[in-house]
C-alpha cells in the first residue's frame, strides 16, 4: 500500500522535471523567478529541482547570477536515441542474410551501464534455439558482445565500468575476475572477435564482432549464437569471416570507413 501511496508523487516529480526542461528549452538562459512564474511552481521547489539537474549535468548556471540554460547532455542522449535507430534500420538487412545463411540466431547489443542490452535479434529457424528477447540484459564479462563492447576501450575505463559488478559464475567457464577478464580483451581486440564457450549459458556458444560509428568507436556488438549440437568448430573462421563481413557494411553505413578486420 505504501508504494502505492508514493506513486503518485513520483509521477507528479516526473512531469515537474520535465517541464522545467521544456521551460529551459524555450530560453537561451532564465532565472528562477520567471521559470517559476512560467512552470506555476513554487521557487523553493523550482531551486530544488534545477540543483539536482545541475549535479547530474542537464543544467548549468551562467557564473554566479540566477540565470540558467540546458547543457548539451540532452542533445547527446537524443543523438544516442537517433544512432540506435540508424544502428537497427542498417543492421536488420546484415542480420537477415546472416539468418538466412546461418538459420541460426543472430544478436545486436549495444553497451549499457555495466551490461550489454540486446536491441535487435533474429531468431533462429530452428526448434532448438537460444532464448532472448529485445531489451533483455546480460552481464558483459560472460558474453561474446559485452566482451567486443568492451576490448575496444582503455583498460582503466574497463575496470572503471566493472568495478561495482558482481562476477557471477553463470557455468564453470564464466570468468571470474577483472584481472582474467582484460587478458582476455586483449586477445579479443587483437583476433578482432570475441566468443562465449559455453561461459553464460551450458550448451550454448557465441561469436561476436565489432561494429563502429563514425568516430571509430564500437557502439555494438554483432553476433551468431549456436547450441553446441551444431556447432562446427572448422568452420569458425568462416562465421567470423561472416560477421566481418556484415559488421562492416553497418559500420560504413554508420560512417566509418576503415574496418580494420
Amino acid at each position: 500500500m505504501a508504494s502505492e501511496d508514493k506513486q503518485p508523487d513520483s509521477v507528479s516529480s516526473v512531469l515537474k522535471v520535465f517541464g522545467i526542461l521544456q521551460a529551459l528549452g524555450e530560453e537561451e538562459s532564465i532565472g528562477v523567478t520567471e521559470l517559476s512564474q512560467r512552470v506555476l511552481m513554487p521557487k523553493s521547489t523550482v531551486y530544488r529541482f534545477l540543483n539536482t539537474m545541475k549535479t547530474l549535468g542537464y543544467v548549468a548556471q551562467e557564473g554566479d547570477s540566477e540565470k540558467y540554460n540546458l547543457t548539451l547532455k540532452l542533445f547527446e542522449l537524443g543523438a544516442r536515441a537517433l544512432q540506435n535507430v540508424d544502428l537497427i534500420k542498417f543492421a536488420d538487412v546484415q542480420m537477415r542474410e546472416l539468418s538466412e545463411q546461418t538459420h541460426e540466431t543472430i544478436h545486436l547489443g549495444a553497451f549499457e551501464e555495466d551490461s550489454i542490452v540486446y536491441i535487435h535479434k533474429i531468431d533462429s529457424l530452428y526448434n532448438l534455439r537460444m532464448y532472448s528477447r529485445i531489451g533483455r540484459r546480460n552481464p558483459l564479462y560472460s558474453t561474446a558482445i559485452g566482451k567486443v563492447l568492451l576490448a575496444w576501450r582503455d583498460e582503466q575505463e574497463v575496470r572503471d565500468i566493472l568495478k561495482p559488478v558482481e562476477f557471477k559464475a553463470h557455468t564453470a567457464n564464466t570468468i571470474m575476475d577483472v584481472d582474467t577478464l582484460v587478458q582476455d580483451l586483449v586477445k579479443v581486440k587483437g583476433q578482432g572477435y570475441a566468443e562465449d564457450n559455453e561461459e553464460m549459458e551450458i550448451g550454448l556458444r557465441c561469436i561476436a564482432v565489432p561494429v563502429f560509428d563514425r568516430f571509430g568507436f564500437v557502439v555494438a556488438g554483432l553476433s551468431i549464437s549456436f547450441p553446441v549440437v551444431r556447432f562446427d568448430e572448422q568452420r569458425l573462421s568462416h562465421y567470423i569471416a561472416m560477421l566481418h563481413q556484415a559488421a562492416r557494411k553497418i559500420s560504413e553505413q554508420l560512417g566509418y570507413h576503415d574496418y580494420p578486420f
